[in-house]
């Protein structure tokens, strides 16, 4: 049957409208079957700067260069070992850290040795030297174990695109994004009489069906975190998860802007652990980064495109209570091109790491997710 472009675009308003107000969930949220060994990759989109969350404390350059951007907070740092500290936002993380859940790993990178955020993130994702949008590292790992991952998204993620299906979830958040965009379509129904009566006809049909569900704000990841922790212990089927949250790109006002961040991630942290409730002690939890920033702080109070940066691996199967990676240094010799901070290992090679001491993945199979990196030799899961 042959359905007129009018027609069909007419429908298609309406339902679309009304579905922004509706709920999906593609993940059976009552199944009884025990929880499997779980991770959780969260992905921090827009490059973070480890040296304002992780600071090294014993290294004698660092005041000389980033004294102003951490002169509000140097004497609330939480000390951890090595002669590091975490920013005092960090309060969840910290907690965990005390409690032998949590540990970073410094002076980490990708394959990737630019400074393009999207080709930083999507190779990051893929897990490749040479990005592959179709095949995401996750999902190459989860379908080794014949499991099923989890996107807390709209859209699957590159990571978790490849021969085995993923799972998304989304909660609906029409009201963040109802006023411009209904802005700009009144605007192009404009002179329409026909298409505007349709639109707002529409609307009003939507502003019925559920009040209460339309006056939610946009979902924050504390919110999304949540949400992921409970279809996590809950699911049997789904091994894998993944998160994201932006913001990170602090080219100007750092100080305030990443106090605002770190206690984002931090407190929707805490929500995942607290909605995994026992499935947390079989949880790792990896935070990642496209890439760092600049040692040197810029004009604006920021700093800008980097390359080493430090990654978070904390839950209740992690061996914790530690600072890995290998530091290299901030005297200007000792930087990467000469501004950045020089990465000593692949983050992929403590992500394998994981795969293989996590989900007993063989080094056969580690190979297949990554092959350009081999998995770190050093125990970062408990036994």
């Amino acid at each position: 049957m042959n359905i007129p472009r009018r027609d069909f675009i007419k429908g298609g308003m309406a339902g679309w409208i009304i579905a922004q107000s509706g709920s999906s969930l593609a993940v059976a949220k009552d199944t009884k079957i025990k929880p499997s060994k779980k991770i959780v990759w969260v992905m921090l989109r827009g490059a973070m700067d480890s040296l304002h969350g992780v600071i090294p404390t014993s290294d004698p350059d660092y005041m000389n260069i980033r004294g102003p951007l951490v002169e509000t907070i140097k004497d609330k740092l939480l000390p951890m070992q090595k002669g590091f500290a975490l920013h005092p936002a960090f309060k969840n993380l910290y907690g965990s850290y005390q409690n032998k859940e949590f540990f970073p790993v410094v002076a980490v990178a990708s394959g990737y040795r630019r400074r393009s955020h999207f080709d930083a993130q999507d190779q990051m994702e893929s897990g490749l030297d040479t990005t592959d949008y179709e095949s995401g590292w996750l999902a190459r790992a989860v379908a080794l174990l014949d499991g099923q991952g989890l996107a807390v998204a709209q859209t699957v993620p590159i990571a978790l695109r490849g021969d085995t299906m993923s799972q998304t979830w989304y909660p609906p958040h029409f009201t963040a994004s109802e006023d411009d965009l209904l802005d700009r379509l009144r605007s192009l129904y404009k002179g329409n009489d026909e298409f505007s009566t349709l639109l707002e006809d529409a609307i009003l049909n939507r502003d019925m069906l559920d009040m209460d569900e339309r006056s939610r704000a946009r979902p924050n990841f504390s919110y999304l975190a949540k949400n992921c922790g409970e279809i996590l212990s809950k699911d049997g089927s789904a091994h894998c998860a993944m998160l994201e949250l932006g913001g990170w790109d602090t080219h100007n006002n750092q100080a305030a802007r990443l106090n605002r961040q770190f206690d984002i991630l931090d407190k929707g942290l805490g929500e995942l652990k607290a909605a995994l409730g026992d499935t947390w002690k079989d949880t790792v939890v990896m935070v990642t980064t496209e890439f760092g920033r600049t040692v040197a702080i810029n004009g604006t109070k920021g700093t800008d495109h980097g390359t080493g940066s430090t990654m978070f691996m904390v839950g209740g199967a992690v061996k914790g209570q530690q600072v890995l990676g290998d530091w290299p240094g901030l005297s200007k010799e000792k930087l990467f091109e000469g501004r950045d901070l020089m990465p000593t290992s692949d983050v992929r090679s403590w992500m394998a790491s994981v795969l293989h001491q996590h989900w007993n993945l063989s080094l056969d199979d580690i190979a297949k997710v990554f092959p350009d990196v081999k998995p770190i030799a050093h125990a970062i899961v408990k036994a």
